[in-house]
């Protein structure tokens, strides 16, 4: 499950398709700023984009969640500040 911009996508090929479509919509660099682990299942990563997309510079925070195994289980993406 990735949250983003508002919207969730559920399942593997809806989290593919977005996938697809961020990264092919705009032209961005990311440059990451922190990662913080909050306990073994729970990091939140902080990257600033810049490219052509508008505003043209954001910084990101990316709340992730793994499970079990390691994998990414959910991940929610807001803008920080």
């Amino acid at each position: 499950m990735v949250v983003d911009d508002g919207c969730t996508h559920r399942g593997r090929e809806a989290v593919r398709a977005w996938l697809g479509r961020t990264s092919s919509e705009y032209s961005y660099t990311t440059t990451p700023l922190s990662a913080v682990p909050h306990d073994d299942r729970h990091w939140t990563v902080t990257q600033r984009l810049e490219g052509d997309f508008p505003g043209g510079t954001v910084d990101l925070a990316h709340a992730f969640t793994l499970d079990e195994d390691g994998r990414i289980a959910g991940l929610t993406i807001t803008p920080c500040g």
